[in-house]
């Protein structure tokens, strides 16, 4: 628990709001082993709260979301420890992949690299003006793996090519023009703009939200006969958490009574 509490601080508010902020990581939020450890264990933890219905992930440091790798550690690795350190990160990424319930990243600066990978992880993405893109990595001698595989399915083939081929950097508004962000927003309004994502979210079922979060993973990785197969008993079990006919009769009123 002490690598977690390191790197990670978690709290949850009364709506059921969790945020994690990952610190001491200096100014450019540097992914290291420990903090990748830290991390994707602070994130096995929150996924056992059932109380949790949206996770925000953001960074102590104001500079940037994750500014990548830790090039000092991976400048040191061998063939397998390359493996070794990249499966960890693979392991945080599909942490936040696999989260129950939606996470939104706020993203006030620089996303690179491992950094970029953890953010297309999340469901949602909202960035300041100010934010910068990239993946560096062949820059520095290495490809893309891992979670960087996402990157075609947010922002198509072509752009993904260009963004791990020549290690360009694009801004803000380009990223989201590209499809990569959700939302664009002052840096005084990052905050606001991730609580009204919020605030849209919890006007849906919990229930309902961790189902249609297994079936937007499912529509990434299976052919499409699978994934309409597999819909229908998903479809099902949700008339076994009660959501359906709560909020199904609660439109029914409002009609009622708008009548």
């Amino acid at each position: 628990m002490d690598i977690i509490n390191e790197f990670c601080g978690a709290e949850m508010d009364t709506r059921g709001v969790a945020t994690l902020t990952m610190r001491n990581a200096g100014p450019l939020n540097i992914l290291d082993t420990p903090a990748i450890t830290g991390l994707r264990m602070g994130l096995e933890e929150l996924a056992k709260n059932q109380q949790i219905r949206v996770l925000v992930f953001r960074t102590e440091s104001e500079k940037a979301f994750i500014g990548g790798a830790d090039i000092k550690e991976m400048a040191r690795l061998d063939q397998a420890s390359a493996e070794t350190f990249i499966t960890g990160l693979g392991q945080l990424c599909e942490a936040v992949r696999q989260f129950p319930t939606p996470v939104i990243a706020r993203i006030p600066g620089w996303c690179l690299g491992g950094g970029l990978e953890v953010a297309a992880a999340c469901d949602f993405r909202i960035a300041a003006p100010t934010a910068k893109f990239a993946m560096p990595e062949v820059k520095v001698g290495i490809p893309s793996v891992i979670h960087a595989a996402l990157l075609p399915r947010l922002i198509g083939s072509g752009r993904t090519r260009w963004l791990v081929m020549t290690g360009a950097t694009i801004d803000a508004a380009t990223a989201r023009d590209w499809g990569f962000l959700d939302v664009v927003t002052e840096p005084s309004g990052l905050d606001a703009a991730v609580d009204s994502l919020t605030g849209e979210l919890l006007t849906c079922g919990h229930e309902a939200l961790k189902a249609q979060k297994v079936l937007c993973r499912q529509w990434d990785e299976l052919p499409l006969q699978d994934c309409v197969r597999n819909s229908i008993a998903i479809f099902g079990r949700t008339f076994l958490t009660g959501e359906p006919q709560q909020h199904m009769q609660a439109f029914i009123d409002r009609k009622r009574t708008a009548t």
